[in-house]
């Protein structure tokens, strides 16, 4: 899918998700730490978000990174042929969300490829948000709290993941993991 069909469903969809919540724009800032400025280009689809600020705004709106790059309305059962896959570029590596859900629980699935010295930052995720990875190719050092744990090929892990997180490829070769994030189905206008 090309990328101005995917910054135009961000675009509605988080305008869309807003809306529902009958949010302003400052009141979303407030809660999701992005900027106003930045909340109005995203909307308007001037900007191609961020994995970060995507998390960060669909935390805030109480949903999934899925659904604010959902194209349209998820079927009963929907298959997600290749060329819809959304990829987020970063440096050499990626992060390509191939699946998510709302209802009844928001997951996502990740398939994550970091070149040798790159990492990811994650943010805190909502109160109860677990993470559950295993790692296809390479070596993960995964660092929470300041505590580095190392997960090596066809190794797995469960993290609590509502506080900030760290994924690393310190080893010489490319570091491969798919990864499913689970949040609790709380919206934050309760």
């Amino acid at each position: 899918m090309d990328p101005e069909t995917i910054t135009a469903a961000i675009a509605t969809n988080v305008r869309a998700q807003r809306a529902h919540r009958g949010l302003t724009l400052d009141a979303l800032a407030a809660r999701s730490g992005v900027s106003r400025g930045m909340l109005v280009q995203v909307e308007q689809g001037r900007t191609n978000p961020s994995i970060t600020t995507l998390v960060r705004i669909a935390d805030a709106l109480g949903v999934s990174v899925a659904r604010l790059v959902e194209v349209s309305e998820t079927p009963l059962v929907r298959v997600v042929p290749p060329g819809d896959i959304v990829t987020f570029r970063q440096g050499e590596g990626s992060a390509r969300l191939l699946v998510g859900t709302d209802a009844p629980a928001i997951l996502e699935l990740w398939d994550w490829r970091l070149a040798p010295g790159e990492h990811h930052d994650g943010d805190a995720h909502p109160p109860g948000t677990r993470e559950m990875l295993t790692v296809l190719q390479g070596e993960l050092t995964l660092t929470v709290y300041g505590k580095s744990h190392v997960v090596q090929v066809d190794g797995a892990v469960v993290l609590t993941a509502d506080r900030p997180h760290r994924y690393a490829n310190q080893g010489e070769e490319e570091l491969r993991f798919v990864m499913v994030v689970s949040e609790p189905r709380e919206t934050p206008d309760q």
